[in-house]
């Protein structure tokens, strides 16, 4: 039996910095009607200084942080809320981490060309994310594979467009238009 109804899903919105993951979370969270949460915000204090100081986190800089996103995407897959979770997500293994803590894990890759990213990013006031760090992670990026249940999209897309197009990608896969399903008869 198809449970996507009583489990609604969680997306997470990936890319790297300056592709808009935090301005189309929002909204698509808005669409679903379902919580958002800004992965950044979950970043220990070390961390955030590390990459305001222009230095790549490791892997293990990176651990307490996927364990922290992993355990969100787990509450809401069990409290069956669903959840929209912006989170750059570079690497496949990342995902994978994900796909096991939910059961509905649906990835919206926001695809942008370097240049573009540090241009971005370079604009952006009062984040801790230097330009400087954005080849960095292009260094780290494994885009989507064919196993990945998702949509890639290009970032310079207007946000509601992106936004209408993942909706759809979402119905389309099974899930309701606003992440719930109907009341039964």
């Amino acid at each position: 039996m198809d449970n996507r109804c009583e489990e609604p899903p969680v997306v997470v919105v990936m890319g790297v910095s300056g592709s808009g993951k935090s301005s189309t979370g929002i909204l698509l969270a808005e669409r679903l009607g379902v919580p958002f949460l800004e992965a950044d915000e979950l970043h220990p204090a070390a961390n955030r200084a590390k990459m305001a100081a222009g230095r790549p986190l490791t892997e293990e800089d990176r651990r307490p942080w996927l364990t922290a996103v992993t355990e969100w995407i787990g509450r809401a897959t069990a409290s069956r809320t669903g959840g929209v979770v912006a989170c750059s997500a570079l690497r496949y293994r990342y995902r994978q981490m994900f796909r096991r803590a939910g059961t509905h894990v649906w990835l919206l890759y926001l695809a942008l060309d370097p240049a573009t990213a540090r241009r971005r990013v370079a604009r952006r006031t009062g984040h801790f994310m230097p330009a400087a760090l954005v080849d960095s992670q292009y260094a780290e990026l494994e885009p989507l594979r064919p196993d990945e249940l998702g949509l890639t999209i290009d970032a310079e897309t207007p946000r509601q467009e992106i936004v209408d197009r993942a909706a759809a990608a979402l119905r389309s896969a099974g899930w309701a238009g606003d992440a719930r399903c109907p009341e039964p008869g």
